[in-house]
Order: C-alpha cells, then sequence, then structure tokens
C-alpha cells in the first residue's frame, strides 16, 4: 500500500477529468446567452486552482512584452506574430490544469516547441489584416484628415473621420473572431493556419449573443481592475485565459 494516503486518489481525478473529452465539432456549435457568464465562472475556478503560478506568468508575460515594446518597429511586428504563440501556450496550460495537473511558467513557451510555424501564420495573417484594414481607413480619412491639418475642416470632414472610425470597428471585429480561438484550435486541435481563423470566426458568429454578454461582464471587470494601480490585472488577465479555454471547450466539443 502506498505511503501517500493522497496518490491514489489524485490519480483517479486526473483520470475522470481527462477521460471525458467529448466531441469534437468543427465550426463550433451555438450555446445559449447564459453560457457568456459561465465561461468567466469557469475562468474564475482555474485561477484559484493555482493564484500565485498565474499572477508569475502574467507577470513574466508582460515583462517579455514590455521589452517588445521598447524595441523600434521589430518589437511591435514581434509582438504581433507572436501573440498567437504565446495564447496557445497558455491554452495547454489551461488544459493540463483542467485535468487535474500544475500549470508552470514554462507553459506560456509551450507554443514555440509545438506548432510554432503554424501559430506565427496566425499572428503574421492577423497582421496583415489589420494593415489592410488600416490603409483603408486612410484612404477614406485620407482627404479630411488634409482639410484638417490645412485649417479647411468643416462639419463634413468630422462626420468622414468619425464614419472611417466606425468602418475601422466594423473591419476590426471580425478580424478578431476570426483569431479569438484560433490558437486554441491550432494547437489543442492542429488546425492549420487558414482552417483555424475560419473555425474561430464560425464559432464566435454562432455564439453572438453569449459574447456580448461576455464582453459586457468583462468590460465592467477590467474597468475595475485597472481602479487599484492596474493590480487587479493581474488576476483579470488569468480569468480572461481562463474563460477563453472554457468557451473554446463548450463551443467546440459535446459530451
Amino acid at each position: 500500500m502506498s505511503s501517500n494516503p493522497y496518490a491514489a486518489p489524485k490519480a483517479a481525478v486526473a483520470d475522470a477529468a481527462t477521460a471525458p473529452q467529448g466531441n469534437f465539432v468543427p465550426g463550433g456549435r451555438g450555446v445559449p446567452a447564459g453560457h457568456g457568464w459561465d465561461w468567466i465562472v469557469a475562468g474564475w475556478e482555474l485561477f484559484k486552482k493555482q493564484p500565485g503560478m498565474w499572477i508569475g506568468l502574467v507577470v513574466v508575460a508582460l515583462i517579455i512584452f514590455v521589452v517588445l515594446a521598447i524595441i523600434p518597429f521589430i518589437g511591435s511586428l514581434a509582438m504581433a506574430v507572436l501573440g498567437p504563440v504565446f495564447a496557445a501556450g497558455v491554452m495547454l496550460g489551461c488544459r493540463t490544469l483542467s485535468e487535474g495537473g500544475e500549470l508552470e511558467i514554462g507553459h506560456l513557451f509551450a507554443g514555440f516547441k509545438d506548432k510554432f510555424g503554424t501559430l506565427a501564420a496566425v499572428g503574421a495573417l492577423n497582421l496583415a489584416a489589420q494593415v489592410v484594414i488600416m490603409l483603408v481607413v486612410m484612404l477614406i480619412t485620407g482627404a479630411s484628415l488634409f482639410a484638417l491639418g490645412s485649417g479647411g475642416a468643416g462639419s463634413g470632414t468630422a462626420i468622414s473621420i468619425v464614419l472611417a472610425m466606425l468602418i475601422m470597428l466594423a473591419l476590426m471585429v471580425p478580424v478578431a473572431m476570426a483569431v479569438w480561438f484560433a490558437p486554441a484550435l491550432v494547437v489543442l486541435q492542429g488546425r492549420g493556419a487558414v482552417e483555424a481563423l475560419k473555425e474561430s470566426f464560425s464559432g464566435c458568429l454562432k455564439n453572438i449573443v453569449p459574447f456580448l454578454l461576455y464582453g459586457i461582464v468583462l468590460m465592467i471587470a477590467g474597468f475595475i481592475a485597472a481602479i487599484p494601480l492596474g493590480l487587479g490585472y493581474l488576476v483579470f488577465l488569468p480569468v480572461v485565459a481562463g474563460s477563453l479555454y472554457a468557451s473554446y471547450r463548450d463551443i467546440y466539443f459535446t459530451s
């Protein structure tokens, strides 16, 4: 008999957690609106499993991105391309944690060892889409901004600038939908870059209402997290990461 009375239960829990993986649903499925709140609750539960490690992971990630941000031009490109790589590592960490394992700082870098090329391609495609959107906005607002700079701006110019901002928002939202689940689909489901972007967009599109509730709650929580010198983000960001994994499991799997 084992001298550790907790050894057997731990193994049983891990097996029980690993077994019900469910069936993958290509393109995702629609879920009830209330699941938007359930994802956040699930994210909080994942955070509570190892709060100290989560906070440490966030601190390391923030240091990396601050260092990249101070590198002119190259740093910004690196952040855009490597963002999905880091996100995929966090998703691997969430899966490990949800299956009874332990989250580690190394999970943040797991995407560099698993599907790096595909994940970087997702980041590159996201960057390219944002560049195209900015070019479109510049074409729309170019004449208006010129008039504004030369002192000839009128009410029509202001309206055109507001219209351009609305167009940019309208174009950015579909891009965000395509990227949202892409890292998880690549690293956890083996999808290619383009396929992952398509399936991510499909999954988000089928769940507009749950995501509206989810977004409103996170927006309020994000505002509250910023009040104590931004320290609340050490909790807020892990909860968002955990909720992303929970929503991925909810939308793309059936029991």
